[in-house]
């Protein structure tokens, strides 16, 4: 069992506080992330039908859960895992035009997940994506959108002090951007986790580039599916990728926290290269990579950004299990309880 028990640990709020800060927390953020991004909400899927394409395959272990669907001749349906490929058929339903996107609540299951402070098997992200141009498919363009993204971050750490005034801001006033292959060259002895851990803390937010594609040592920073982030384009920094992470230096954990899994959706060309590179190029028979390589999908941005994650991050809570209701071993739920850590 995988737990981070912090010395002398003390929730900032009292449950029923936690709770009106949770609420606060997310509708500021999902109003002022839609608002800076021209992002629409829109209804989303708790499963699609498998064999599709359309769920996110995360590293390509995780197995979905699924059921058989008795009014449908028990075809499969599957819990999503994400909704990046999901969103992109969106935007081309509702022929949403470039600069314009849209933004879902999404709910998932994953069984597989490992469990420890910062993961559980339930999963709620904000998912969203945006059109774009082909003249945007560059770095420039991704780092104004993670500017953009970061600057809301910064303004809800701002509320959340102005109603909580013990509860400090602690994010610099910029994010640093940084690639995989950088940190890979400066620190070859190192984990990538060691890698985050070391930059988080020099910077106290940086997004990390290039996730998902193979670095100089011979193995990427952290696993990527092959079908919706482009991590192989050069780009102009000299490397190659357009996607990337936030992370953010969690103080009560002293460790990396990741906050936002990110990037420009890969074209037609990209699509075909990283099918070929993970090993899975007869996923093109596949309806949603049928309609990509027809062009029938707009170019897009898009990622996703964890609730649970940010109202722990901005609580300063040591345990995702403070802020969401989920599963845990029972063993973790007494040694929190012994540490001060309340799970629900």
């Amino acid at each position: 069992m995988a737990l981070t028990l912090p010395v002398a640990y003390r929730a900032t709020l009292n449950p029923e506080t936690t709770e009106q800060a949770i609420k606060m927390l997310k509708d500021t953020f999902q109003r002022r992330l839609a608002q800076e991004l021209h992002l629409r909400r829109v209804t989303a899927p708790l499963f699609v039908l498998s064999g599709t394409g359309i769920n996110d395959d995360l590293n390509g272990t995780e197995r979905a859960v699924t059921f058989p669907i008795k009014d449908m001749g028990e075809a499969r349906a599957e819990v999503v895992h994400s909704l990046a490929k999901w969103k992109r058929l969106k935007l081309a339903e509702y022929r949403i035009a470039p600069g314009y996107g849209l933004y879902t609540d999404m709910n998932a299951i994953r069984a597989d997940e490992e469990l420890d402070n910062l993961h559980s098997l339930y999963v709620d992200q904000w998912d969203w994506e945006r059109t774009m141009r082909p003249e945007e498919r560059n770095l420039a363009f991704l780092q104004q959108i993670v500017r953009t993204i970061y600057g809301v971050l910064r303004e809800v750490e701002a509320d959340t002090y102005e109603r909580y005034p013990h509860i400090t801001p602690i994010l610099p006033e910029e994010i640093t951007f940084l690639h995989a292959e950088e940190l890979a060259r400066k620190y070859p002895t190192l984990t990538p986790k060691e890698r985050e851990n070391r930059v988080a803390k020099e910077y106290g937010a940086v997004f990390i580039i290039g996730i998902g594609g193979e670095l100089s040592d011979g193995k990427p920073h952290d696993g990527r599916a092959p079908d919706y982030d482009d991590w192989t384009t050069p780009n102009d920094a000299g490397f190659k990728g357009l996607n990337g992470d936030i992370i953010l230096w969690n103080p009560v954990l002293e460790s990396a926290y990741e906050i936002s899994s990110m990037g420009i959706r890969v074209d037609r060309t990209a699509l075909t290269r990283q099918l070929e590179l993970a090993g899975c190029p007869e996923r093109v028979s596949l309806a949603f990579h049928r309609a990509l390589l027809d062009g029938e999908l707009p170019l897009s941005i898009g990622g996703g950004i964890g609730q649970s994650r940010l109202c722990m991050f901005f609580l300063r809570c040591a345990h995702i299990g403070e802020v969401q209701a989920s599963i845990w071993p029972e063993e973790m739920i007494e040694a929190c309880r012994a540490a001060g850590i309340f799970l629900k």
